[in-house]
């Protein structure tokens, strides 16, 4: 099992990733893919706006940029804001055994499908999340509403 400290340093390059998709223009949201030992496997950060790829969700990004693997079920999946159903079942198809979520305060997301698959999640309550995604939401809302599809 990932201890607390681990678990805040995946979540730290979840939130660097978040970072780098805002200083882009993009939808502040990132994800991080590491080991138990919080060796990190892989990154992705939001690119919809960049893209123009309306599933270039942050977890969708990092599961890509992890490649074929056999080792879904030893990795642990951060996230810094709450997965939607989308990318929770991503997470539920590849057997990522445990999701580590930022901030669940502003977007509930589909939580209850990884409980439901028996994939263990934390949610860490980081209100360096909850500042990205209400800057989001204040600076520009016509791109919060089209992320949560208000």
């Amino acid at each position: 099992m990932m201890t607390p400290e681990t678990m805040n340093q995946v979540l730290e390059a979840a939130i660097d990733q978040a970072r780098k998709s805002w200083s882009e223009g993009g939808i502040p949201i990132g994800s991080a893919l590491a080991r138990e030992d919080g060796t990190i496997v892989a990154v992705g950060h939001n690119m919809r706006v960049q893209s123009g790829d309306p599933t270039a969700h942050a977890e969708i990004v990092c599961l890509r940029n992890a490649g074929r693997r056999r080792d879904w079920n030893d990795l642990y999946l951060a996230t810094t804001l709450s997965p939607c159903q989308m990318c929770s079942g991503s997470a539920c198809l590849f057997g990522v055994k445990h999701v580590i979520i930022g901030e669940h305060e502003t977007y509930l997301g589909a939580e209850h499908w990884l409980e439901e698959h028996g994939i263990t999640v934390d949610v860490l309550d980081d209100p360096r999340c909850v500042e990205l995604m209400r800057m989001l939401q204040t600076e520009k809302p016509d791109l919060w509403a089209e992320d949560i599809g208000e």
